[in-house]
């Protein structure tokens, strides 16, 4: 059986198909553009890479994403498993998207394990997922605005975000938008940020109404701070369970994860039982509520109770089959 071409590009505006001409190349594209054969739709392309959008509200994302050091090959595999619950020995020859890809280390994962990859992202991420991703040449990138991606219906085989759809101003539109892209039989598994007890949502709304205004530069200094607290044990066992910074065992990570936490102009949370509704809504079945990567019994229990600031809803589906 001959393996599935990864999906070629559509134009967000009118539906034509795009020509995609030197989107590998090296950073001598300056000037250059894919014309919509339809409506016209110039769509630029800079270091190889089509932009239908700009950052705007996602610009921290494009910083943060750039300037840190955060992928870690072994690590990023095991939570690409944990949070797709798809197994990467299962992804070759599969056309998959990454939907939200930030600096490409989920996207990676699924280019090493020989799938053909769609990352995109809203934001100059993609800059930093593409020159990790480099040595791929079945992964490629597109900056564009996840409710509008230049991909027809039904392209994907799978698709996967991670940590990326509350921080629009309307998760779900961004989560239906972009499950249209599933083919039928194929799978798509979501992961958000879980909705804490009462008085975390108003201890992280009044932090957050003071840090997201913050000039980058004063924040990332907070952030220290932060990546200091998280790698003292008593500390990121207690604190941050009111207040979030990160505890991750690299200090470069702490400092992008809190970063990323403080930074965002959105940041929805959600529950359980609201994601797998929008997977019933937009035609999913064998739906799986995946556990989170860490395991413990102090861990699971303030998990389940919702003490765990930063924790995720996970959830992965089929698309139902046209012959159901």
């Amino acid at each position: 059986m001959n393996e599935p071409p990864i999906p070629a590009m559509i134009c967000p505006s009118c539906g034509e198909s795009l020509t995609i001409m030197g989107h590998r190349s090296a950073t001598s594209d300056a000037g250059k553009a894919i014309t919509c054969s339809g409506c016209r739709l110039e769509i630029p392309v800079r270091s190889g890479i089509p932009r239908f959008v700009q950052s705007q509200h996602l610009e921290s994302f494009g910083r943060q994403w750039n300037r840190f050091e955060v992928a870690h090959d072994d690590e990023d595999r095991a939570t690409f498993q944990a949070k797709t619950g798809v197994p990467v020995a299962e992804l070759k020859g599969l056309s998959v998207l990454d939907a939200g890809c930030g600096g490409g280390r989920y996207s990676r994962v699924a280019g090493d394990a020989g799938a053909k990859v769609w990352g995109a992202d809203h934001s100059h991420a993609v800059d930093k997922a593409a020159a990790l991703c480099g040595d791929l040449p079945e992964v490629r990138f597109v900056q564009a605005d996840l409710k509008r991606l230049p991909f027809p219906e039904n392209s994907f085989d799978f698709v996967f975000s991670i940590g990326v759809m509350h921080h629009d101003v309307d998760t779900r539109a961004v989560f239906d938008a972009v499950a249209k892209l599933v083919r039928p039989g194929g799978r798509y598994s979501v992961w958000l940020y879980r909705r804490n007890q009462w008085w975390q949502e108003r201890v992280n709304d009044w932090l957050r109404g003071r840090t997201v205004p913050m000039a980058a530069e004063k924040l990332e200094r907070w952030c220290e701070w932060g990546a200091w607290l998280g790698g003292v044990p008593i500390v990121n066992r207690t604190l941050n369970k009111i207040v979030n910074f990160s505890a991750h065992p690299v200090r470069e990570n702490r400092v992008c994860d809190t970063f990323d936490w403080y930074a965002p102009v959105y940041q929805h949370h959600h529950t359980t039982a609201e994601l797998l509704s929008w997977f019933e809504a937009a035609g999913f079945e064998d739906l799986r509520v995946l556990p989170p990567e860490k395991t413990g019994g102090l861990y699971r229990w303030t998990y389940e109770r919702d003490l765990l600031i930063g924790s995720g809803v996970n959830v992965q589906g089929r698309r139902v089959s046209p012959s159901r």
